[in-house]
């Protein structure tokens, strides 16, 4: 019987539940993969504008040149943390205004721009901000990883229930009775795991790049302070 019908026939014969469960799972499925690769560019591109950032970093003397380059470089999340910890500074140098701790709303005292202190929990609080920005959409990967084979298992009870009645109404069990509705029923749970399975092995894949990509940045800001501490120094602005 479902070697005749095929998948279509097969999806049309499940009861009203199963078909509710099987459209919420191709939903979460979609949304799934359209995050998988949409992260998946995101961190390719965020990689090559690092590499290309770390080079300019590494060869440009001039800040100024160089905040023009990390402007060329959106996707980078050491160029962002550059042009954030440099805007800072400026401004704080310029305006003589507090500043804000690392995930605090609350003011702090106007520090002079080359305090070490001040400066180390301003790229602190960059870091965190190019982390969550990392991570955005990723908690619906966890998500669709922890609840689908659920949904899929819902499904399958209440295929199961289905076909039982069935059995109740033919007065009879016997295998060719049983088989089909119980292969309806595990359809739920195959659609449950399919959806489930490449989300979490999606999110755990991205948590590594993230965990890679905010060690680097945790790198680069150390340099980062102290470049921008000694320039600062030089140019005669004392803590």
């Amino acid at each position: 019987m479902m070697s005749q019908t095929g998948p279509l026939g097969l999806v049309g014969s499940l009861g009203t539940v199963s078909k509710v469960v099987l459209l919420v799972l191709f939903l979460f499925s979609v949304v799934s993969w359209t995050i998988i690769l949409l992260k998946s560019r995101t961190f390719r591109a965020g990689d090559r504008d690092d590499r290309r950032f770390m080079n300019a970093f590494a060869k440009t003397k001039d800040q100024e040149e160089l905040r023009r380059q990390a402007h060329r470089l959106p996707a980078s999340p050491t160029a962002m943390l550059f042009l954030g910890a440099t805007d800072r500074l400026q401004e704080e140098a310029r305006d003589g205004r507090g500043g804000l701790t690392a995930g605090s709303a609350e003011p702090i005292e106007a520090p002079s721009p080359a305090d070490r202190q001040y400066m180390d929990r301003v790229v602190a609080h960059l870091v965190q901000d190019q982390i969550a920005k990392q991570e955005t959409y990723l908690p619906f990967l966890a998500t669709t990883g922890n609840i689908t084979p659920f949904i899929g298992l819902l499904g399958t009870v209440m295929g199961i229930i289905d076909a039982f009645g069935e059995i109740g109404k033919q007065g009879t069990a016997s295998i060719s009775a049983v088989a089909p509705g119980v292969a309806e029923a595990l359809v739920a749970t195959a659609a449950g795991l399919f959806t489930a399975i490449p989300a979490v092995i999606a999110y755990n894949y991205f948590l590594n790049r993230i965990r890679k990509s905010a060690f680097r940045a945790e790198a680069f800001s150390i340099e980062l302070v102290h470049q921008l501490q000694t320039k600062l120094k030089a140019a005669g602005v004392r803590g």
